[in-house]
Parts: C-alpha cells; structure tokens; sequence
C-alpha cells in the first residue's frame, strides 16, 4: 500500500527547515531527516517511519484495548451502584413504615418521637446516599477521561498520519497508561445495617416515657476476634475449624449476621497448595471456618471482613500428617501373645532369654504394663510412632502375627 503520510502535508525538521522528517530515530524514539542521521544521530539505528509506523501502532491498539476493558468493567460497577442505591433508599423506605406504625400506637408524644426517629433515619439514609454519590461520582469521572482519551487514540490512529501518530504516541501513550494504573473498587459497598428496634428505651418525649430507636451497628474488623482449641494446629485429610465473633466499633457482640467474610489458606513452601475453606453464617454474629488441608506443613491463615484483617490475622497454621493408626496388637507382652516363644521380639525392644517361665512380664527392656507391639506406646488411644511400612517395625508386627 501506498504510505499515507505521503497524502498528507509534509513535516520538515526543526533542526533542518528543508529537510523532511521521513526517518525515526530508534535510540532516540523520535522522528528525524537525513542530515540529523548524519549529525546528532550519527551511529544512532534508525529506519523510515513507513517501515516501523506498525510496530508502534500496535503499541497504541494494545494499550486501547486494555482501556476499552476497563471501561467495560467501570459501566457494570456504576450499574452496581444505582442498583445498590435503590436499595438503600427501599431499605430506609421499609424502616420508616416500620417506625410509622409502631408510633401509631400513641398521640402527640409517640407522633412527636416518630418524627424525631424519620429524621434520624432522613440523615442516615442521605449519610450513606451520599457515600455512593461520591463512589459513583470519582468512577463517572475517572470513565470521563479514559472515554476521552479513547476517542482521541481512535481518532489518531484511523485518521492521523504516520508521523502525527509517532509524534503524539508519547504523550497518548503515557495518558492510557495512567488510566489504566489507577486503582478503582470492582465492588462498591455501603453499609445498610440500619435496623429499627421497637424495645429500645428512648427516654421522655412530651412527659411519657417513649419506646423505639435506630440501631446502625456497624461491624469493626479490628474488634472481631478468632476462638477454637486447635486454632493453630491441624491434621492432614481431617477436616477441622474455628469460630469467628463479629462485634461491632464498640466491642459488643453483632447480634446478626451478613458480614462480607472472606478466609485464604495457603501453604508456606508451595504457593500453589491452597486450601478452600468453607464459612459458615450462623446468623447470630458468629461464623464457622471449616477446611480439610491435604498436605501438611506450614500455612499462612488471612481471615477477612469486609476486605480488612481481623483480629489475630494473619496466622501461622501447622498442619501435621494424617494421624497414623496401630498396626500390631495392643497386649501384654510379645512373649505370651506368642505362645511362649523365647525366639519372640517386640517393638519394645524386649526378648524372653530362656525360653517361657511364668508370663515374663519383667523381661529387660519390657515398660512394664500393656502396649502396643508396633512402637510400644502404652495408651491404647494414642498414634502410632512407628516408622512407614517396610521398616523394622513392620518386620517385627509381622512376626508377632505369625507367631
């Protein structure tokens, strides 16, 4: 194809008025003539602007696809927002109902306290209203300047010349990018915890003593606290947990639940052995972590609400090997069990010298009470302590089994 710059008006050199700007300079990342190669260019690589007008263009289509993404993204966040304002004005609507009616009850006094709970819960309601406004305002401008600097790539890119484009690449370039490095919430929140309690008491109003107020307990990571006995300890294939208690910016407990609570299990050594919890909502303020980790070792524990550590997390957990189960008997003696064999050994690391004299419980190295003949624990509910299969252990249960 023709080179389009060529159905453009030519661009000369400001260093060299009459020369023309037909090459680019690579070292330099600039448009230059034929008498800047040969002067302050010199030894620098360079090509015609015809020849690398598509590799840079690429850059740009590239960096405006990732735009274009990430508006996509910001259009369903402000569709979230709306959604989740009509929902917080329908929420303070249901409240207020609820307020009317429970006021309905009395005269001036309870009509006087219903309007003093609408205009707490007005304030609220346009507290948290406001609150969304502002998410929703920063992230309407932040889709402002990408959608402007979108077109103007376009534009540049369907209807500029090759050099117009490889002299404002720079600049554009660094715009999108920019863009596309702020941060913004793919989840915006706010809190709608506003209840209405009709047994509160509430004091005086006109001489009687009036019943009802608005509860906005909100919950504070910082005071959530973690409780159970193997907390930081584990066994691996078994499924275990712990509690978490939500209380609210005062310390008392959350008497419900709904809290956004989010807990990661990962392993130490190998990041990529993650273990998938399971959060139980009890409703009541309280939630029960379950997991069942396959490998042992070190965890790193990060238990979240709403986005923040709670108290105590991040933890380290230990995860040991699967419990191992007994494989010999549980007796008296290797002696007697073997029917007075002197050639009987045990794990315990007893032998019967002399053949069968009575049971021979005192033999040397017997710990003197029943145990188990694979490692010589003396509980008969304890784990195992013996070796893996193919050592000396297993030699000497078979043994005793035979025997």
């Amino acid at each position: 194809t023709e080179d389009c710059s060529q159905a453009g008006k030519p661009l000369f050199c400001p260093s060299h008025p009459t020369e023309e700007l037909r090459l680019f300079c690579e070292q330099c990342d600039q448009p230059v003539c034929q008498d800047c190669v040969a002067d302050r260019h010199r030894q620098h690589p360079y090509d015609f602007a015809s020849n690398v007008i598509h590799r840079h263009g690429d850059a740009l289509r590239e960096l405006l696809k990732d735009t274009q993404q990430h508006m996509g993204i910001l259009e369903d966040v402000l569709g979230q927002i709306d959604d989740m304002g009509s929902a917080v004005r329908s929420h303070a609507e249901d409240v207020a109902a609820e307020i009317c009616l429970f006021a309905s009850g009395y005269v001036k006094a309870i009509e006087e306290h219903r309007d003093r709970l609408l205009k707490q819960l007005e304030a609220l309601k346009v507290q948290k209203v406001n609150l969304l406004h502002l998410q929703k305002a920063q992230l309407q401008q932040l889709l402002l300047d990408m959608r402007t600097g979108v077109e103007f790539t376009e534009n540049l890119l369907t209807s500029g010349s090759d050099l117009e484009i490889l002299i404002t690449k720079g600049v554009v370039a660094s715009r999108l990018a920019k863009l596309n490095s702020v941060a913004y919430n793919t989840h915006p929140s706010v809190d709608d915890g506003i209840q209405f309690s009709p047994q509160e008491r509430a004091g005086q109003c006109c001489g009687y003593e009036v019943f009802g107020a608005i509860l906005n307990k909100v919950v504070d990571p910082a005071r959530c606290t973690l409780h159970g006995e193997d907390l930081q300890s584990a066994r691996q294939n078994q499924v275990t947990g712990f509690n978490l208690l939500c209380n609210d910016t005062t310390g008392e407990r959350m008497r419900r639940g709904g809290e956004a609570v989010r807990v990661t299990i990962t392993h130490k050594d190998k990041k990529d052995c993650a273990v998938e919890p399971t959060v139980c909502d009890n409703g009541d303020g309280t939630y029960h972590i379950s997991y069942s980790p396959e490998e042992p070792g070190l965890y790193g524990v990060c238990v979240y609400v709403k986005g923040q550590h709670v108290q105590g997390s991040p933890f380290t957990l230990m995860v040991k090997n699967k419990f191992r189960e007994h494989r010999g008997v549980f007796h008296c003696c290797t002696f007697c069990s073997s029917g007075g064999q002197k050639a009987a050994r045990c794990a315990c690391g007893g032998t019967m010298p002399g053949g069968y004299q009575g049971c021979g419980h005192g033999h040397k190295g017997h710990p003197g009470c029943p145990h188990w003949s694979c490692c010589g624990q003396v509980k008969e509910s304890s784990e195992c302590l013996s070796g893996p299969p193919g050592s000396t252990w297993q030699r000497s249960l078979l043994r005793t089994v035979v025997l």
